[in-house]
Formats: structure tokens, C-alpha cells, sequence
């Protein structure tokens, strides 16, 4: 029997979502997003002094603010100091999300955090409880400010040996930044990113430790911080933990016996050469696009690989993107219950809701749909590009990679426009964006009868 809902008075389906969480965190980052993009247009941007195309700066913005790391120009050589801060700027309130920043304002101008602004930080964080979320905001900035500042010096001293010290700590600064955020900018030039220290163990060392720390989230690091007060972990911070070590394990391996003898890639490296490049490509092919191997020249099956950990990506309350190490797992554990015949998803002797198990698969039926329908539009529109080339490029973005190859810088118009979209999505989640467009919410007070269907 169908139980009619009654209409609230005084108000119409319209307005309780007019400034719902989903919707604020949309325009906040799109807002980012322009402003960066008319930055990036001014003469004083460029090094030629004519400004980025509108597009172009679009493209730019939208890469930087979503930590993606695509390119339409060599972020190096294009543009200048005011250029390259204004994308570092983007890449930290992007990284942290904006809510994280509007609320350090707050607190430096002395101000209560509202209760609405403390839902915003949980909707902006992915944080399942409400309770924290202010001290939450003051962890981040701090781990964020620890980890920067120690990679920055650790680059700065290594590049000191090739470029003078101003020149060296500029450059720590930047690559320290891009790389904590998940972001894939480089401004070496060349479109060469970390190629030329393919077997240098300081330089892959550092940016895989800042890329895996700014990937696993704020919430793990918190809890690792604390274990000696807390003396456990979380289920989350565990099933975080344990699918990034395997995801970086079996990445470097299925990398490394591919491209073993691939003369164009891992072929003359050095044995430490080999082992370094293969964790590099493994750890940032989930979440950040800097590369040591030239990534159009590596094996289809290493590039199609490659392709299925940008999905996955990183984990949530992070700087990166994909689906989230979560979902891959809980979807991974409701197979192995149904096989099993089990009825829950159990990590750890711990029963996952059925609520995450839904919204996981949903997660990924939309990004895969996503996913799909870009790569064959881009198909028709790119018309000179494998499908291979188009596929990687469009899980990149939505995964926030910014791993390319080579596609990117040679996109016609509307290309950039629905990868920028894509970006986009991949950042903010494409449930939020859904939830964002969508004007009524509510939840059925019935159920209607159950009817029979054949799986399998």
C-alpha cells in the first residue's frame, strides 16, 4: 500500500536544495576554477606576453584546481613566475578543497564555525561523522605544511646539485606542492617530466613518499600519528592501508615483468633503475601524472594496466581522485561474500553497511558510464587517435591522473571542454555533482511489492 507524503507548508520541492552541500562545493569549485582561468589569460601569465587562449586557460585551470596534472602546454616553458604561482595556487586550495581554506580564514579572523559550515567541511572531506570536523581542518593544514616543507627541502638539496640554490629551492617548492596534492604539474619542461631522474633514488623517492602520504587521506595520517595513543586502527584506515600497499605492490610487479625489456622504456635502465621507475609508475599511476617512463612507449598491456589503477585511484578525504581504494575493495568483498554465500562484506571482522556496498557500486556503474561515454565521443571528435590513446586519456581525467599520452596538448576545442568536464567530475565525485544538479531528493515512505528477476 502506497502512504502519500504530505507537502511541508511554506515550502515547494525547490528550495531545500537551493544551497545544499553538494551544490555549494560545485559552485565553490567552479568558482576557483574561472577566476584561475582569467588569470591565465592575462599578458603578464605567458611568457610571450599574449595570455593563454580562453580554452586553453580553461583546460589549465581546471587541470590545476582538480589536481589533475593534463596539459595543454608545457606549464615550464609557457608561462611565467606569475603563471606557474598562479597554478600552484590552484593545486593547494584544489588539493585541500576550498572548504578547508575558507575555514582556516574563519578561524584566523577569529570567527565560530557554524554548524552549516562544519557540513560543508564533512561533505567536502568525505567524512562519515560531524564530530571533529574544525580540528579536522587544523590537522590538515598542519600534516599538509610538515609534508610539503620536508620534501621541498629534501628536492631543494638534491636539485642544488644541478641548478643554483634559488633556482633548486623554487623548484622543491613547486614539485613538493604538485606532488603532496596528487597534482602532476612539472615545470622542468620538455613535457620530459621526471624522465631525466629516471634511476635517481632521492628524486623518486621523495615524490613517491609525498605522493602515497597526500593519497591515503587525512584521516589515516591522523590515526597513524595517534596509534600510540589510540593503540588501534579503524577499518577504514586498514582497508586503506592494506589496498594501497597491494594496489603499489602488484603495480610495480605487472610493470616491471612487462617493460623489462622494452628497449624504448625500462630496457637499458640499470637494475635500480628498473625497480625505481616500476614503483614510481606504479604509485603515481593511481592519483599523480608526473612519469619517469616515457608513457607512449610503454606496452599496450603495461598502458592498459595502467589505465585500470588511474580508475581505482586513490583513497577517500585524500588530494586524489577515481572511484577510491574504498569502493574498490568493498565491491571486491561483496563478490568474494556472494561467492562465498555470505550475506555481509566483512573486513576485518567488521560487517560493512549495505548503504556503502550501494553507494560503492552506484560510484562505479557512474563513473564507468562516464568513462565509456567521453571515450566514444572523443572517438568521433579526435578522429586521428587509436582508442587506446583516447581511452587512457579520458580515465586520466577523471581520475585526476594527468598521466597522458600525448593526446592532450593536440585536442580540438570541444575536446578540451568535455575533458575539463570530465575533471571536473572526477574531482568533486560524480555523486556530488549528480546530487548538485538534481532538485528533489526525497525519500520514499513505501516500498513496493517485491517482484521476481533472473541474475546470471
Amino acid at each position: 500500500m502506497q502512504i502519500p507524503q504530505q507537502p511541508r507548508k511554506g515550502k515547494t520541492s525547490f528550495s531545500p536544495n537551493i544551497i545544499s552541500p553538494a551544490r555549494i562545493l560545485v559552485i565553490g569549485f567552479a568558482s576557483i576554477i574561472f577566476l584561475g582561468a582569467f588569470l591565465l589569460t592575462l599578458p603578464v601569465a605567458t611568457v610571450d606576453g599574449q595570455g593563454l587562449p580562453f580554452v586553453d586557460a580553461l583546460f589549465t585551470a581546471t587541470s590545476a584546481t582538480c589536481v589533475t596534472g593534463l596539459v595543454v602546454v608545457d606549464t615550464g616553458t609557457t608561462f611565467t613566475l606569475f603563471g606557474q604561482l598562479t597554478i600552484l595556487a590552484m593545486i593547494q586550495v584544489g588539493g585541500l578543497g576550498f572548504m578547508t581554506f575558507a575555514t582556516l580564514v574563519t578561524l584566523l579572523l577569529g570567527r565560530k564555525i557554524s554548524l552549516r559550515q562544519r557540513i560543508l567541511i564533512q561533505e567536502s572531506m568525505n567524512q562519515i561523522n560531524l564530530e571533529g570536523m574544525v580540528r579536522l581542518v587544523k590537522n590538515v593544514v598542519l600534516f599538509t605544511f610538515i609534508f610539503e616543507t620536508a620534501g621541498a627541502i629534501l628536492l631543494a638539496l638534491r636539485w642544488s646539485f644541478d641548478y643554483d640554490w634559488s633556482h633548486a629551492l623554487y623548484l622543491g617548492i613547486f614539485h613538493a606542492i604538485s606532488s603532496f596534492n596528487n597534482a602532476g604539474f612539472d615545470i622542468l619542461g620538455g613535457f620530459k617530466s621526471m624522465t631525466g631522474y629516471v634511476s635517481d633514488p632521492v628524486i623518486n623517492i621523495v615524490i613517491m613518499l609525498l605522493v602515497i602520504s597526500g593519497g591515503i587521506g587525512f584521516i589515516v595520517i591522523a590515526e597513524l600519528v595517534e596509534l600510540r595513543k589510540r593503540k588501534k586502527l579503524s577499518m577504514h584506515t586498514k582497508v586503506v592501508l592494506t589496498a594501497s600497499a597491494f594496489l603499489i605492490l602488484i603495480g610495480a610487479f605487472v610493470i616491471f615483468s612487462i617493460e623489462y625489456n622494452n628497449p624504448k622504456t625500462m630496457g637499458p635502465l640499470s637494475w635500480t633503475g628498473k625497480i625505481l621507475s616500476a614503483f614510481f609508475q606504479s604509485v603515481v599511476a593511481r592519483t599523480e601524472g608526473m612519469n619517469s617512463l616515457p608513457i607512449g612507449d610503454l606496452h599496450q598491456a603495461s598502458l592498459f594496466f595502467i589505465i585500470i589503477l588511474m580508475f581505482i585511484g586513490a583513497s577517500p578525504g585524500s588530494t586524489g581522485g577515481g572511484i577510491k581504494t574504498t569502493t574498490f575493495m568493498t565491491l571486491l568483498g561483496a563478490v568474494w561474500a556472494m561467492i562465498r554465500g555470505e550475506g555481509d562484506v566483512v573486513f576485518f571482522r567488521q560487517r560493512v553497511d549495505e548503504d556503502k556496498v550501494y553507494k560503492a557500486l552506484t560510484i562505479t556503474m557512474a563513473s564507468v558510464l562516464l568513462v565509456i561515454s567521453v571515450t566514444m565521443i572523443l572517438c568521433i571528435t579526435e578522429k586521428q587517435s587509436e582508442f587506446l590513446t583516447i581511452l587512457f586519456e579520458t580515465t586520466s581525467a577523471f581520475g585526476t591522473v594527468g598521466l597522458s599520452m600525448g593526446l592532450t596538448p593536440h585536442l580540438t576545442m570541444f575536446g578540451k571542454i568535455l575533458l575539463s568536464i570530465v575533471m571536473f567530475a572526477g574531482r568533486v565525485g560524480p555523486l556530488t555533482v549528480a546530487f548538485a544538479l538534481s532538485w528533489d531528493r526525497k525519500k520514499r515512505r513505501f516500498r513496493y511489492s517485491e517482484g521476481k528477476i533472473m541474475i546470471g
